[in-house]
């Protein structure tokens, strides 16, 4: 096998170009901390979009891969394996849930959300109840479907016509809900209690219960898309328990294995059947190798000892990010939850997250954007709180040459 080193260049040559990366390629990462090719050294605060929960090379990690890795790697779904039992009983142990469907990617668990709610109202009441409300600004996915369940049209040029049947309400706005659920035709209400890529928007406590007791009025599904929020992201296991609101289904991804692609759909026990026999599947849901890696991750990052790390680390964070905006005009506030914030630029500073990401690398440090206005971070859960100091370091020197 070539393992000469590759260029950038070799991208735009061999690979489809729906997607713009940087020039820097990482081949190495250790807890929060990433080496490119020339060996800069880079502190992670992307976690690759929330993904990379407990940094990289976790030694539990590496270790539940290599074991199982001299197991079984994988099974189709004639029959079941022990991993993936393991890690359904811990899932359903730690939250509402009493099923769970497993998949490979957060579009893949919602779109079996989005199929079982309308199977269960297909089952129920009647055909006509298949109806789905998100809100504008959402996403939940790639797949057709779920981009067209996503509030964001940008996503879908060029690619319709849109499955039927969806409609969006204004996010934090329950009279915008009332408007458009209907007994005969809502199935399902579908949220994101932190509005991710559209700038870290939390909802608001008050609105989610009230979404929780229309879905009820309405013998409507609640389902929380909880793809970013999930793992402990926020400082809970699930970000529903922040909340006290329980939904219906409950879609996790991302975090949930740590970077091995490994996702979840959870639901009841009455919700869940159906998806009876031959409704639904997926060749690698549920893949041992992946089962068994997530089961370490959920098993580290329930500790109670994780989680209140996480709120600490979020402080720390949050405060430094306000106290940089404050010395350089450059950001109006921080929102979020846990380890997944939104530093929201001023009017002087709208439009140009994307240079903070540029300029942030070129001082070795890694940030996201949410939209053109929000710098987003959402680092490992377990970040060493002297890393926080050195990214935040290095982040206003970053800042400082760009408002020079």
């Amino acid at each position: 096998m070539n393992k000469e080193p590759v260029s950038r260049e070799l991208f735009d040559e061999v690979m489809v170009p729906n997607y713009a990366p940087g020039n820097i390629i990482p081949v190495r990462g250790e807890g929060s901390r990433v080496w490119d090719q020339e060996g800069r050294e880079f502190l992670d605060l992307q976690g690759g979009i929330a993904v990379t929960s407990l940094g990289h090379a976790h030694p539990g990690l590496l270790g539940a891969l290599q074991e199982q890795s001299e197991k079984i790697w994988h099974l189709s779904n004639v029959m079941t394996n022990e991993p993936a039992l393991r890690l359904a009983k811990t899932l359903c142990d730690h939250t509402f849930a009493e099923r769970v469907f497993f998949a490979n990617s957060g579009a893949e668990a919602n779109e079996a959300a989005f199929k079982l709610a309308r199977r269960y109202a297909w089952d129920h009441f009647s055909p006509d109840k298949h109806e789905i409300i998100s809100f504008k600004n959402a996403f939940h996915g790639r797949t057709l479907f779920t981009v067209s369940v996503g509030g964001q049209q940008k996503y879908l040029e060029g690619f319709e016509p849109a499955p039927g049947g969806i409609h969006h309400a204004d996010f934090n706005d329950l009279d915008s809900v009332k408007a458009l659920i209907s007994k005969e035709k809502t199935c399902a209400v579908v949220i994101e209690p932190i509005q991710g890529e559209s700038g870290v928007v939390p909802a608001d406590p008050e609105f989610l219960k009230g979404l929780r007791k229309l879905c009820d009025e309405n013998d409507a599904l609640l389902i929380f898309d909880e793809v970013q929020t999930g793992v402990g992201r926020t400082g809970h296991l699930y970000a529903y328990e922040m909340y006290g609101v329980i939904p219906d289904i409950l879609t996790s991804a991302k975090g949930l294995g740590g970077g091995f692609p490994v996702a979840a759909m959870l639901t009841t026990a009455k919700v869940g059947a159906s998806l009876a026999v031959g409704t639904h599947g997926s060749t690698y849901g549920g893949n041992a190798l992946a089962c068994a890696v997530a089961q370490k991750v959920i098993d580290t990052v329930s500790q109670p000892e994780i989680l209140k790390g996480v709120s600490e680390r979020s402080e720390k964070l949050r405060q430094g990010m306000l106290a940089i905006g404050e010395r350089y005009g450059v950001f109006c506030e921080v929102r979020g939850a846990g380890l997944l914030l939104g530093c929201v630029l001023t009017d002087q500073w709208k439009g140009r997250a994307k240079d903070f990401l540029a300029a942030g690398l070129e001082e070795g440090v890694m940030v996201l954007v949410a939209g053109a206005d929000v710098v987003r971070l959402a680092p490992s859960l377990i970040i060493p709180e002297t890393d926080i100091d050195d990214a935040l370091e290095r982040f206003e020197t970053a800042v400082k040459k760009l408002a020079q």
